[in-house]
């Protein structure tokens, strides 16, 4: 083979690889959003684009990706959707918005959530979620807006997100949290309105004095 025609060979060998990889990616990303989508109950058929059999989810509606075909934002607020979400949206690690806000979303926040190191708005606010917010949210060390209020939260709020620096807005009010409102981190700026009607909630801890979680679970 000659010179120039190994070249071309070569160069056409990386492109292929390299789409390969990215189909490859795409795939995952729709089999986590897809799993997503039989998860919960549509009436308003928003996730009717939703097709697992399309190469990658880059053509459903509601998403965003960016130019290698990763998915960086889903936008379903407001979509009347109910139902639960799943541990696959761990998998989504390009993405950075996750607006799943005013539906009718049960059960708990999935820990894997924590697993989404780009992620820059979590917004799961006016649900119906229950159970606690997972520690696993403080890896989130690119987040900057999470809001989970007006839902059925228990629990306390994880110390791990007073390591989180890049977080300016946090709104868990008008839940059923319990022990003592953090006040180191970026928790020093963040509104005290932001916490109200969360009747086990108490005031902000004293450092050293008294322990966060008393009588909290």
């Amino acid at each position: 083979m000659a010179p120039k025609d190994l070249l071309i060979f070569l160069a056409l060998g990386v492109a292929a690889s390299s789409l390969l990889v990215r189909e490859a990616c795409g795939n995952s990303e729709g089999d986590a959003l897809y799993a997503l989508r039989r998860s919960l109950s549509d009436p308003d058929k928003v996730l009717e684009s939703w097709d697992p059999n399309l190469v990658n989810p880059c053509t459903w509606f509601h998403l965003t990706c960016n130019k290698d075909n990763r998915v960086t934002r889903v936008d379903l607020g407001n979509s009347n959707l109910s139902g639960h979400l799943v541990p696959d949206l761990g998998k989504l690690e390009h993405l950075q918005y996750l607006e799943l806000y005013r539906n009718n979303i049960q059960g708990t926040i999935p820990a894997e959530l924590g697993n989404l190191k780009n992620l820059i708005s979590l917004d799961l606010y006016n649900n119906n979620l229950t159970g606690k917010i997972p520690p696993s949210l403080g890896n989130l060390k690119s987040l900057v807006f999470l809001r989970v209020n007006d839902n059925h939260l228990t629990g306390p709020i994880p110390r791990t997100l007073t390591e989180t620096s890049s977080l300016k807005v946090l709104d868990v009010s008008n839940n059923n949290l319990c022990g003592t409102i953090p006040t180191s981190g970026p928790f020093e700026h963040i509104p005290l309105n932001n916490f109200e009607n969360n009747p086990r909630l108490e005031g902000p801890e004293l450092q050293g004095l008294v322990s966060y979680d008393t009588n909290c679970s």
